[in-house]
């Protein structure tokens, strides 16, 4: 496969408003208003950095599960996930520690369910909560990023089906 280097880049504006608030904005879409946390004195019932961190990681797994449900030919009927996010004081700064993800997939009946699980293994990491650690989900971000310039989702389905079953205990 002919891989060609690919650069995007993504723009975005912040304009402060009041107290500690502002909108982001992107050409052509939606603004977003945005503030800080309720813990940080910020406001309540508007996105913040924070929750818009932990939101890209969940949108990530999302968008590369359909990715990758597509290639391999995986019928699903929805994809729903929770994520949580744990921010905490380490050596007197603030750094996200974990975010675990928790998606939901919904087959058509007679839908293929082991597939559906390997697929979803196979996006690393392996452990069930797929808890990483602030650093470790900006490398991830990364490794997609460059994987999806290159054309490619990360991994064929033979190499994230392998994967998934040397994980599997020995029977």
């Amino acid at each position: 496969m002919d891989v060609r280097s690919k650069v995007y880049t993504y723009r975005t504006a912040v304009k402060w408003t009041e107290q500690r608030k502002g909108v982001i904005s992107c050409a052509g879409k939606p603004d977003v208003a945005v503030a800080t946390p309720p813990e940080f004195k910020g406001h309540d019932g508007i996105w913040s950095p924070e929750d818009l961190f932990v939101a890209s990681a969940n949108i990530c797994l999302m968008t590369t599960f359909l990715s990758v449900a597509e290639r391999a030919g995986l019928a699903f009927i929805s994809y729903e996930s929770e994520a949580v996010g744990k921010l905490e004081l380490v050596d007197g700064k603030f750094q996200f520690t974990a975010i675990t993800l928790k998606p939901v997939i919904t087959l058509p009946a007679g839908g293929d369910a082991a597939k559906a699980k390997e697929l979803i293994d196979s996006l690393p990491p392996a452990e069930p909560e797929q808890e990483r650690s602030d650093a470790q989900w900006l490398a991830e971000i990364e490794r997609r990023a460059r994987a999806a310039q290159a054309g490619a989702a990360g991994i064929s389905w033979e190499e994230a089906r392998q994967q998934a079953l040397d994980r599997l205990p020995n029977r």
